[in-house]
């Protein structure tokens, strides 16, 4: 009889533990969404040299982004697909004489690296 009471206080307990519920309010200024609208206009438009370190297999472009993130700390770097492979990329320069002295520190770890010419952003 001990046991059934004692199962029986631990089961309205976990039942009354599992029971709670919350509600979350978010307040958010109005000018947040225009800054961002902002923000996502003017980055749209904006063009960037960017230098590409490697082409090939999904495999290898995850080691050399890794890599890259060793040897380039702070620097912007990312993983594109373009069929049927996949490219490193990094940097995001707003001036073609930026981005060639950057190529010139890449290509001493990377001598395949290539300048790519501006693209818009998305960002």
């Amino acid at each position: 009889m001990k046991t059934f009471i004692k199962v029986l206080v631990i089961c309205c307990f976990t039942s009354f533990g599992l029971a709670q519920e919350g509600v979350v309010t978010i307040e958010q200024d109005e000018k947040i969404d225009k800054l961002l609208d902002i923000y996502k206009s003017v980055n749209e438009s904006s063009e960037l040299y960017r230098i590409q370190v490697f082409f090939g297999s999904h495999s290898g472009a995850q080691e050399i982004k890794s890599q890259v993130e060793i040897d380039f700390p702070g620097w912007y770097s990312k993983i594109d697909f373009e069929s049927p492979s996949y490219r490193v990329r990094v940097g995001r320069f707003s001036t073609k004489l930026e981005a060639e002295r950057r190529l010139i520190e890449v290509r001493k770890k990377y001598p395949s690296a290539m300048l790519l010419k501006p693209e818009k952003t998305t960002k």
